[in-house]
């Protein structure tokens, strides 16, 4: 009997385990209507997750949100939201399932969200980042990340950063979109940007290093200008508490 027990848990657990949400997700239908002019993209990695949305047709930027989620009952505390900042720092606790292994469905109080699965690729760069160090004049300037950060989250095949302030609400700005890496190449396909919508379908070309575990990401900006930065895992900046 007790050999029966604990094979009925291992079956339980690694059910659990198989339903991950790390990787990239898209918005197909809220409240039984496909969505059709909008693509809202969001990221789940290491507990934290980043959505950010854009209008299709003009490629203008309309809200990003993201922060902690818990991947035992998918509840969430917010550490940004452009649309309403005053959410930031409460805990949401929807219903979330799995309709099957790359479909979800999140039940909030007033609308029903269906996301699909895009990608759940991983490689050496999947996870996600805080800055904690950039070039300047040639020397390298370190960064303590506090309520002022910036970060970048990569899953399946998408990236976002965000630069926000969590303690205040306030927002500096996001982008995000497809990326690839291969030979110490990172390149990014740049899908929307709260600054400049022109900077759509850009491809932007770096150079990349993991080091003692943290990134070294090197190239020019979107601008133009030279840019060498040091990225450490949010994890080892921030303990992501478990509620």
């Amino acid at each position: 009997m007790k050999s029966f027990f604990t094979f009925i848990c291992l079956l339980f657990s690694f059910g659990i385990m198989a339903q991950s949400l790390a990787g990239s997700w898209k918005l197909t239908e809220l409240n039984g209507a496909p969505i059709t002019d909008k693509e809202i993209i969001r990221i789940y990695q290491d507990n934290y997750f980043a959505e950010g949305a854009k209008d299709i047709k003009t490629n203008e930027f309309l809200w990003a949100q993201g922060g902690k989620y818990n991947d035992v009952d998918y509840s969430t505390i917010l550490d940004f939201h452009t649309k309403y900042p005053k959410l930031i720092g409460q805990e949401n606790d929807p219903k979330l399932e799995f309709v099957n292994e790359d479909q979800i469905q999140i039940n909030n109080v007033k609308e029903v969200e269906v996301w699909k699965r895009i990608s759940d690729e991983e490689n050496e760069l999947s996870g996600n980042w805080v800055i904690t160090g950039r070039k300047r004049d040639g020397e390298m300037d370190n960064i303590t990340p506090g309520d002022r950060r910036t970060i970048k989250i990569l899953a399946g095949d998408r990236f976002q950063w965000i630069a926000f302030n969590s303690a205040t609400g306030e927002f500096f700005g996001t982008g995000g979109g497809t990326y690839t890496t291969e030979d110490g190449k990172y390149v990014e396909n740049i899908d929307f940007f709260s600054r400049d919508n022109n900077r759509v379908g850009a491809s932007l070309e770096f150079k990349f290093e993991v080091r003692n575990g943290e990134w070294h990401h090197s190239g020019k900006s979107s601008k133009g200008d030279p840019i060498y930065e040091i990225w450490s895992p949010y994890s080892d900046a921030y303990k992501i508490e478990e509620k």
